[in-house]
């Protein structure tokens, strides 16, 4: 049985791991060289302390996934708007543990009151990321071609959204 639940500090080494794997072998992030656990726990304390989400996913108590998002830009106008990630270990595809943790992720966000969130996605063959993302409502928003370099070849973006709750119906409650 799985478990989606806020990540602890104990899971850095499993998060760290994950991650890594995609560095290595996967186009769905740009990054080549894999960050350190000292690296991740500074990514996952600026993501905390903005009041986002970071969330795992494990099944016997080993965490075989990670999500959470974060700001979509830095600036103010922004801060309605967050990039998710989510990286699942080698093992969990093909679960549906992936679609679970994006799915509570996208109301771990909605409750902390984001109104819209992309999907940067590494790949325009990643048709993981790109399925589970539509599933879950993501819509096209675009493709950025050729502008990463990754495995000796040029790697598209494709960009998708999705709105939350009242999304742009209406302002966000510190704005009324």
């Amino acid at each position: 049985m799985h478990l989606i639940r806020p990540s602890r500090d104990e899971d850095l080494d499993a998060i760290t791991r994950i991650y890594g794997h995609h560095v290595l072998h996967g186009t769905g992030t740009f990054e080549t060289t894999p960050p350190s656990v000292a690296d991740m726990t500074t990514r996952r304390a600026d993501v905390l302390t903005k009041g986002l989400p970071w969330l795992v996913v494990e099944d016997g108590g080993e965490v075989l996934g990670f999500a959470y998002g974060n700001w979509f830009k830095p600036r103010p106008a922004y801060r309605f708007s967050v990039e998710d990630s989510i990286y699942m270990a080698p093992e969990a595809a093909g679960k549906g543990l992936g679609r679970a943790l994006l799915a509570e992720l996208l109301a771990a966000l909605e409750r902390a009151g984001v109104r819209r969130v992309m999907a940067v996605i590494g790949d325009s063959a990643n048709a993981g990321s790109i399925g589970v993302h539509r599933a879950l409502g993501f819509e096209p928003a675009g493709v950025i071609n050729a502008c990463g370099w990754k495995f000796d070849r040029w790697l598209d973006i494709v960009l998708m959204q999705k709105p939350l709750g009242a999304g742009d119906s209406t302002p966000p409650k510190d704005c009324v």
